[in-house]
């Protein structure tokens, strides 16, 4: 897999990018975290909140990855988003539908999202780990952590008491990397303007 960053050469086009990327992470980040403390005060039943906001989750991974495949140009990391976004989607649908078959179901489609997701993001931050973007290494880790998360949350959905209190903490730490990432690319905006590297 190449590790090419499709980032445009024009220094004003990859600064515009970075800081679009910023803004979207920071956004990403904070909403995760939100997330996180809504679910961690409501999963205790599979009711009609908790099933709301397990369907909010990929939505909000959906509706970023649209923002990102528009600021992004043409190339693979581009169609990537605009896959992960589809498949996001997708997953809030079948996590609604999943909810009429209790925590294991959910826990199930949940994990199976998580590993497609992780991939994509590992993905894309590999793509994108050119100097101008800050190497990406919280994307990485980030992208990794879910699809590996993921795998053992589809064994613990198969298992006799699967819970979904692990899923704030997911969220929670997915949110912590996005700020991360943010602060990172917040730190390469300001190498740029002040022309230290």
């Amino acid at each position: 897999m190449s590790t090419q960053t499709s980032t445009p050469a024009n220094p004003a086009a990859a600064t515009g990018e970075r800081d679009s990327l910023l803004r979207l992470y920071l956004g990403r980040g904070v909403l995760a975290l939100t997330w996180a403390l809504a679910f961690a005060g409501s999963h205790e039943d599979l009711d009609a909140v908790a099933i709301t906001l397990l369907v909010v989750y990929p939505l909000i991974d959906a509706v970023s990855s649209l923002i990102d495949h528009r600021a992004t140009p043409n190339g693979s990391e581009r169609r990537v988003t605009a896959l992960n976004g589809v498949l996001s989607m997708l997953a809030a649908l079948a996590i609604g539908i999943a909810g009429s078959g209790g925590e294991g179901a959910v826990l199930h489609v949940f994990g199976a999202w998580a590993v497609v997701s992780g991939a994509a993001q590992v993905i894309v931050g590999l793509r994108r780990r050119g100097p101008e973007m800050g190497k990406q290494w919280p994307t990485l880790i980030s992208g990794g952590l879910s699809f590996l998360v993921g795998i053992t949350y589809n064994i613990q959905a198969a298992g006799d008491n699967p819970s979904l209190g692990v899923l704030a903490v997911y969220a929670a730490g997915g949110g912590v990397w996005f700020i991360l990432q943010a602060v990172l690319l917040g730190w390469k905006s300001r190498q740029s303007r002040t022309g230290t590297f």
